[in-house]
């Protein structure tokens, strides 16, 4: 009998019996896509049931699924959200952005007829699955993401969606979404993260992530690169060489590939505009802006009909149709408090630049970084990335993966000796909820504490990795209404 009592046991047990790598790391990857076929075969195979768009990347991924996914809704389409990882609950993987106005299956897209609706799975529909499958997940040995996918796949068929917009775990060629068989697939950047994984070079990388790219379907590639583009060109060229309507043709070939960065896709003529006004923030949402353009002109040309000619007011209010968090997100504003899972060198420069810009122009007072991350991550090659000037509070999340504060600020400290950088304004704290203490602490010390104006006063940035913005955010819920900030 399902209760909430039951449904929190029933997740607890599914992150300990079958380990996530957002907690475990390494020790939860399972490269390969067998189980996850032959579990998807038992269950018929939910996710031929409606379109899909496959998008990999080191960055970028769950920004630009979220704003094609809001753009689609906003055509009177159900569109089904996969993104990974959580923040707070577990059902934030999976969503449904439905545009059809509570019309059912047979009324077909309503085109603006009302503002799209979004909601998560319900915590009985996740207890159903679970319970359902559950001694079939241990006969098969499935691991957390490939339960937690398919669960996705088979809640989109059962509410019925149009489209669906899948995110990958990691990599992209052995990634238990590589299962579908998309309309379109999406590569936003390649970084050097996961090398353990993935490989050492940038072109190791690409070849992972460019296995999403599946015969006869289109593929945009956000960031294009000596090092990676002949990756992506060779794997669209191999994989349609026995495509028929292909294979006579190089030229034709090569149409299925766009770089967004090499294109001026349709309303890029207003793209600043666009990023004053949308509500995914930061400088790096430039570069997903291009992708999603380039993408929706694909779509429109593989779709005829499919998308509006002017997505803007969809993109603009992206993150708030789709429930998307915690990318360059202003979480309070006395002070202002600034949270962003960015995590790599990759992403994190561009953050780490528009924070130094922020602090020489005055747009902040003060600014204090709130730094966490994993065992697993290069951290090192982020310290030249970070602003000169601010403070700094190292800490560390809960888990195995998480990195001892101390021992990231002995590296850092390390760092600012070898460079003749400064480091008189460094602290490290043993848990999230001290951190955010000493953090407001410092912006209060810089003065100007109550200021609630986004510019001119104190700034806090946390980031560094998912965890700690996760555990920043359940700490902020009850500093809010301690101090009762709007």
């Amino acid at each position: 009998m399902f209760s909430e009592k039951e449904y929190d046991r029933m997740i607890g047990d599914l992150f300990v019996r079958f380990p996530s790598f957002q907690k475990d790391g390494t020790s939860a990857y399972k490269p390969g896509i067998a189980g996850m076929e032959f579990f998807d075969s038992l269950n018929g195979h939910p996710h031929t049931k409606y379109k899909t768009i496959h998008v990999a990347g080191t960055n970028g991924k769950g920004s630009v699924c979220s704003m094609l996914a809001s753009i689609l809704a906003s055509a009177g389409y159900r569109v089904g959200l996969y993104t990974s990882p959580h923040l707070l609950d577990f059902r934030e993987r999976m969503r449904i952005i439905d545009g059809r106005c509570g019309q059912d299956s047979g009324a077909g897209p309503q085109r603006h007829a009302c503002a799209p609706e979004l909601y998560y799975i319900e915590k009985k529909e996740v207890w159903d699955f679970l319970r359902r499958w559950g001694e079939t997940f241990d006969h098969l040995d499935l691991s957390f993401f490939e339960i937690t996918t398919s669960m996705a796949f088979d809640w989109f068929a059962s509410r019925n969606v149009d489209v669906a917009v899948i995110e990958t775990g990691l990599g992209g060629r052995l990634d238990s979404t590589n299962i579908i068989s998309p309309v379109m697939s999406i590569i936003t950047n390649i970084g050097l993260d996961h090398c353990d994984m993935l490989g050492n070079t940038l072109s190791e990388i690409a070849f992972e992530k460019a296995g999403i790219i599946k015969p006869a379907v289109p593929a945009v590639v956000g960031e294009s690169s000596p090092e990676t583009d002949p990756v992506f060109d060779r794997k669209v060229l191999y994989s349609n060489l026995s495509v028929p309507e292909y294979m006579a043709c190089r030229t034709r070939i090569m149409s299925l590939l766009v770089y967004a960065d090499k294109t001026v896709p349709a309303c890029w003529d207003r793209h600043e505009e666009l990023l004053e006004r949308m509500d995914l923030k930061g400088e790096y949402q430039e570069k997903n802006l291009r992708t999603v353009l380039a993408a929706a002109d694909m779509l429109r040309r593989i779709l005829p009909g499919m998308l509006p000619d002017d997505p803007s007011e969809a993109i603009e209010h992206a993150a708030v149709r789709t429930g998307f968090h915690g990318r360059w997100e202003t979480v309070c504003s006395s002070p202002r408090i600034i949270c962003d899972i960015g995590h790599n060198a990759h992403g994190l420069k561009y953050n780490f630049h528009q924070l130094a810009k922020m602090l020489a122009g005055g747009e902040c007072s003060s600014l204090t970084v709130v730094y966490g991350t994993v065992s697993d991550k290069d951290y090192e090659s982020v310290f030249p990335l970070m602003p000169d000037g601010a403070a700094y509070v190292f800490t560390n999340a809960s888990g195995r993966r998480a990195c001892p504060a101390s021992a990231v600020m002995e590296k850092y400290i390390g760092y600012c000796e070898a460079a003749g950088r400064g480091h008189g304004n460094v602290f490290a704290e043993g848990s999230v909820a001290m951190a955010m203490e000493k953090a407001v602490a410092l912006a209060v010390s810089a003065g100007g504490a109550g200021c609630p104006d986004k510019t001119g006063g104190p700034m806090i940035y946390v980031g560094g990795s998912t965890y700690v913005v996760s555990e920043a955010l359940v700490w902020l819920e009850e500093y809010l209404k301690r101090i009762k900030c709007e």
